[in-house]
């Protein structure tokens, strides 16, 4: 068995004068778009509970992060070694309940007391004091909208700012979705205030997510799964008519699409 070692020397293998001339050329900028690549594919492979895929893409993922610290190491600005260290105390101190004297019962006290330990490790660090730092400031506004909202309401939710229950989430996704359909109905519709509403409405969408414990952006990619899988059932069914789109109506595709909802629900009913 391979380790984080032989990870490390086979990433510095390549990028070394006589290593690949590809792997030389990478930068941060250039790794980017592959890490998230890699790191959704991973999170789409547990989600199918394919352990053989999953297994393999947390290797690609921790390649990428290899890659990235090898950059880091050769710029003398840190080595993974550094980062490992540093996640590995700042862990250890945010787990007082663990490894010291504090009591945490709950998932809700553990995560009161993680934003606690922040906001000590800011102050210790010499940077703004707390009372000038917002709560959100370490959710990230480069991830993707539908994380960072989930994040910002997590966040808040943790000091006590969040709707009691889920059927208040409704009843303001029904308000909001009030409000959108108002400003589509006006004669003299502003796209700019359209926009926002259809924002606020995906806003409140997140938190009834959230509220309900279902990850939202996992929750839209297995929507969006499921649109490819009964979409290609539609061009299946088309193509084995010699049809074109253009060639049918909105009802037939509609027959189609429910006839692919139906296949689904007789081949779960079959697993049962």
């Amino acid at each position: 068995m391979k380790t984080l070692e032989d990870l490390i020397n086979l990433m510095a293998r390549l990028r070394a004068p006589n290593g690949c001339p590809w792997d030389r050329e990478q930068t941060y900028t250039s790794l980017a778009p592959m890490l998230i690549e890699e790191a959704y594919e991973m999170i789409e492979a547990a989600e199918a509970e394919n352990w053989d895929e999953m297994r393999d893409e947390i290797g690609d993922v921790l390649f990428q992060l290899v890659f990235y610290g090898q950059i880091a190491a050769e710029a003398n600005h840190f080595t993974l070694h550094d980062s490992i260290t540093r996640v590995y105390e700042k862990m250890w101190r945010r787990h007082p309940h663990v490894f010291g004297e504090e009591k945490a019962e709950t998932t809700a006290e553990v995560l009161v007391n993680w934003e606690a330990i922040k906001a000590a490790e800011r102050q210790a660090a010499g940077k703004e004091e707390a009372s000038k730092q917002s709560l959100l400031d370490g959710v990230s506004k480069r991830i993707p909208a539908l994380l960072e909202a989930h994040q910002l309401t997590t966040k808040a939710a943790r000091v006590g700012f969040d709707w009691a229950n889920p059927s208040d989430v409704i009843e303001k996704l029904d308000e909001e979705l009030g409000e959108l359909q108002g400003e589509i109905n006006r004669e003299d519709q502003n796209q700019a205030a359209v926009t926002e509403e259809m924002g606020d409405l995906l806003f409140v969408a997140v938190n009834l997510a959230r509220k309900l414990g279902v990850e939202p952006e996992a929750a839209l990619k297995a929507a969006n799964r499921k649109f490819r899988r009964r979409f290609g059932h539609i061009e299946k069914r088309l193509d084995e008519q010699n049809k074109a789109f253009v060639d049918s109506s909105l009802a037939e595709m509609d027959g189609l699409w429910d006839e692919a909802k139906l296949l689904e629900k007789q081949a779960k009913a079959g697993e049962q």
